[in-house]
């Protein structure tokens, strides 16, 4: 067995005790572990969408300012070790082995003596193996994403974070953070701690009233900054924001703008980055030195795979992206459309080509209808993962949801899927050319599935 596969042995041995939410049982291991995360500095990252990305600009910039940044993301795409990372290199596989061997070892001490002990979650275990890493590496600060909410996931176990940003709220997983926007904020704004800043995206209104108050019980400095200007050709221009709120009153002075180059796809970017330059420089006023240079080059830098990541299969364009809730199927769907595809808009002739799989715990009622549109075809297909989704199931929803698709099919694989997709739009005899920026196959619905499709792309081109 090599490492790869031991890592992923051992990690399938925690997987059958599920998703419970809670600290007591990482507040435990992590004791037992010699507290590796009180030797860690943190930006804490919540959000429904956007956390992912906002870790990515953040760890770039940072690593280009010259520190030494942890980034801890989930979930990963095709290997453990991608949620695990130093200056922007996952962990290597033989230290992440030994981290979970030790932290096994602990487990089972801890369970010799004490009699029905519970066991750590898979996701407890592997953020704390992230936490040991980053406390061996000694890294000056870490950015850490949360996986779940935020009041009682995994990664709230620190007492302050150097500052804690909030990208979104929206509707997801609400089987545990609950059912209204109201809810869903509470839970992740908890992650805020008393008299330390917050960087916060916009809100809807439900949400920001929770925020807002929470603001104010903690004392927490509050920026909330405005999407980045799009200047057009990729470039755009972040304006300090003007006004601060909270209890607390403050003399941050910024410089008036930075321009930029912003590598990832969709408006929502212009959101993202912004938040990544907010408290990039609330940072600043730290006293940690980070240049305006090393922010423009850093964010310019900065690669996210898997969301609305462009890339070809055969030879086609394919554009691939989670969209694994309905807000982000929302921007997938207005990215789609803000952009010229090829499509025949008298609809004569196919839309978008949808290669769709989900999870069962996901609303997918609301990502198809966000989806889809008439004279679309969708291909639907299993997610490689336990809670996947019924294919011949989702077929039929996005049927009644979508009646006058051009095509609407379960299928086997994603590879048969797609193979089935491009040999309809051979027979079309849609125009296809090295330099084509059209995308009328979009890959979708699951990042576990996003991540399937990749690791079986580079397994091939190896």
């Amino acid at each position: 067995m090599d490492k790869r596969e031991e890592i992923e042995s051992i990690l399938r041995g925690f997987e059958r005790f599920g998703i419970q939410l809670g600290l007591e049982r990482m507040r435990r291991l992590l004791a037992d572990l010699g507290n590796p995360h009180e030797r860690v500095s943190i930006v804490h990252v919540a959000g429904t969408n956007g956390k992912g990305s906002v870790c990515a600009y953040l760890s770039s910039v940072l690593t280009e300012a010259g520190y030494c940044v942890g980034c801890y993301t989930s979930p990963h795409l095709a290997d453990w070790n991608e949620r695990i990372c130093v200056n922007e290199q996952p962990i290597d596989s033989k230290e992440l082995q030994q981290l979970l061997r030790r932290i096994e070892q602990a487990i089972a001490e801890r369970k010799a003596r004490i009699l029905n002990e519970e066991s750590p979650t898979q996701f407890e275990v592997i953020t704390a193996a992230a936490w040991l890493y980053f406390a061996q590496k000694r890294v000056d600060l870490a950015v850490m994403e949360v996986g779940l909410g935020g009041r009682l996931d995994a990664t709230n176990v620190c007492d302050r974070a150097l500052v804690s940003i909030l990208t979104s709220v929206s509707l997801d997983h609400c089987q545990y953070l609950g059912t209204t926007l109201a809810a869903i904020a509470r839970e992740k704004a908890s992650i805020f701690k008393p008299d330390c800043p917050v960087v916060i995206g916009p809100l809807p209104t439900e949400a920001q009233t929770v925020v807002e108050q929470r603001l104010r019980d903690l004392n927490c400095l509050a920026i909330w900054p405005s999407p980045s200007q799009d200047l057009g050709e990729g470039q755009a221009e972040y304006q300090s924001p003007e006004i601060i709120s909270g209890n607390q009153t403050s003399n941050i002075k910024h410089q008036t703008s930075i321009s930029y180059f912003l590598p990832l796809s969709g408006a929502v970017q212009l959101t993202n980055s912004a938040l990544a330059i907010a408290a990039l420089q609330v940072l600043q006023h730290q006293g940690w030195e980070i240049g305006d240079r090393a922010i423009a080059a850093g964010i310019t830098k900065t690669r996210w795979p898997g969301r609305l990541q462009h890339t070809t299969w055969q030879g086609y364009p394919l554009l691939i992206d989670g969209a694994h809730n309905p807000a982000a199927a929302q921007a997938l769907r207005q990215y789609i459309d803000s952009e010229s595809y090829g499509c025949d808009r008298s609809r004569t002739q196919p839309g978008i080509s949808w290669i769709f799989g989900s999870l069962n715990t996901k609303d997918t009622t609301n990502i198809l209808s966000a989806l889809l549109h008439p004279q679309d075809c969708l291909y639907v297909v299993p997610v490689p993962h336990p809670d996947s989704a019924n294919p011949e199931s989702l077929a039929n929803l996005a049927r009644k949801l979508c009646p006058n698709m051009h095509h609407c099919q379960p299928y086997p694989s994603t590879i048969a899927a797609l193979d089935t997709a491009l040999d309809n739009l051979c027979r079309l005899d849609r125009p296809v050319s090295p330099h084509q920026t059209q995308f009328p196959i979009v890959l979708c619905g699951s990042l576990y599935l996003v991540g399937h499709f990749l690791k079986h792309s580079n397994s091939q081109a190896r």
